[in-house]
């Protein structure tokens, strides 16, 4: 429909411009005539041609007007698909958001929440009991402990030189227990009675 009359704007565009032309041919010869009859009468030409222009230019003011009308409604139209299109896609979102937030339990949230606070207490309170130093003093001495390791390498050569060299150091006595499935010595009788059997 906006084409026909763009069409038709452009058809009095075209009968302008003619009009536009015969009125300065008009305005030329009247410009070098004297006045007089012929004068007058092309001068009454000149009128009626001028007259036609105004209405040509009145109709071609409507239709342009027609035409901007009409675009007006397509873009008002365009806009009111938009905006059901738009309005459809709220409602549908809308829709199905009721739905996943209807399966929500809000409760049951927060009663989750609750258990993972307690779980990350009952945590750090067992990495604290598990990293909990054993009456170990925090600052040692190294000299200290030096000076006590020299000591007992004295002493253990001390109590080498007096018991031999094999002797077992007394600061390791209690940890060293001989080991109670040797059996004991045989007498000197059975070893000759199973020496005189073999020959």
């Amino acid at each position: 429909m906006t084409t026909q009359v763009d069409n038709r704007v452009a058809n009095v565009d075209v009968k302008l411009a003619a009009l536009n032309a015969e009125l300065s041919g008009y305005q030329s010869r009247l410009s070098k005539m004297r006045d007089g009859p012929g004068k007058s009468a092309l001068r009454q030409k000149a009128l009626k041609v001028l007259q036609r222009r105004k209405q040509y230019e009145a109709q071609r003011e409507q239709l342009s007007q027609q035409s901007w009308n009409m675009e007006q409604a397509g873009m008002m139209q365009d806009n009111l698909k938009n905006v059901m299109t738009t309005v459809d896609a709220m409602k549908t979102t809308t829709k199905t958001l009721k739905k996943q937030y209807g399966k929500v339990d809000i409760d049951q949230i927060e009663h989750l929440q609750d258990e993972m606070v307690d779980l990350m207490e009952m945590g750090n309170e067992i990495q604290e009991s598990i990293s909990r130093a054993y009456d170990i003093p925090e600052d040692v001495d190294e000299a200290e402990l030096d000076a006590e390791l020299d000591a007992l390498g004295e002493d253990t050569l001390f109590e080498s030189s007096l018991a031999g060299e094999d002797a077992v150091p007394s600061f390791m006595q209690d940890e060293v227990v001989p080991p109670t499935f040797i059996d004991e010595p045989p007498e000197k009788g059975k070893i000759k009675e199973v020496a005189g059997g073999m020959g």
